[in-house]
């Protein structure tokens, strides 16, 4: 029968939305995992840094998983004052689970494309799965591998996961590719209604909404 697998999904959640839930809903439910953790990053090594800082993005994702006994956020990354390594979590996590406890890596088709640019990022396959959420109505995956570094549709095609049991009968290894609904939420758009003034009721949980008010958050942007 194999073992339920934990899935992983990493952000600088800045902030956190119904975007980001919706994922780690569909991998949930389309993998049979047995959790996703929410892992907010201290300083990204991609990406300049986040507009809130680490306390208030760790409490608004605390408060969007409040009512979900499946999504739990996990601390390890968002208070390092040095660069967050996907690789170097996955073996911190791999280390306290142990070697036979399958891991699935959340991600985004975008991201996914970029992996090749990610540090040691051909170590990620021997500490997870990677699980890629490819949305509707958009190029799909496969087309896409097309045009992506050689080294990564090497990677792609030789460990392409026919079905999400494949996650369940291994540690790690494998791509498995799952829709996602076409939701046109971004954290930076939500960044920029905050600094307009405007709304951000329905694009986020309103226990962020209230926290992001209060704490009058990215008021500029």
């Amino acid at each position: 029968m194999g073992t339920a697998p934990i899935g992983i999904l990493g952000g600088t959640f800045d902030p956190v939305h119904h975007g980001h839930l919706r994922i780690a809903q569909e991998a949930l439910e389309q993998c049979e995992l047995a959790q996703v953790r929410f892992l907010p990053c201290g300083i990204p090594p991609h990406r300049t840094a986040p507009h809130a800082p680490a306390k208030a993005r760790w409490e608004m994702v605390r408060l969007a998983l409040n009512s979900h006994p499946d999504f739990l956020v996990d601390v390890r990354e968002v208070f390092r004052n040095d660069p967050c390594y996907t690789v170097d979590t996955l073996t911190a996590l791999r280390a306290e689970l142990g070697d036979q406890q399958p891991l699935c890596l959340v991600l985004g088709g975008d991201a996914f494309l970029q992996l090749h640019t990610w540090h040691e990022w051909k170590r990620l396959f021997g500490l997870a799965h990677i699980v890629v959420l490819q949305r509707a109505g958009g190029q799909p995956l496969g087309n896409a591998m097309n045009g992506a570094d050689a080294a990564l549709q090497a990677e792609y095609r030789a460990r392409l996961a026919p079905g999400a049991r494949a996650l369940h009968e291994s540690p790690a290894g494998a791509v498995f590719v799952a829709d996602m609904p076409a939701l046109e939420i971004s954290s930076t758009d939500i960044r920029r209604r905050c600094a307009g003034g405007k709304s951000i009721r329905y694009l986020v949980p309103d226990t962020v909404a209230n926290y992001i008010n209060t704490n009058s958050l990215y008021r500029t942007c």
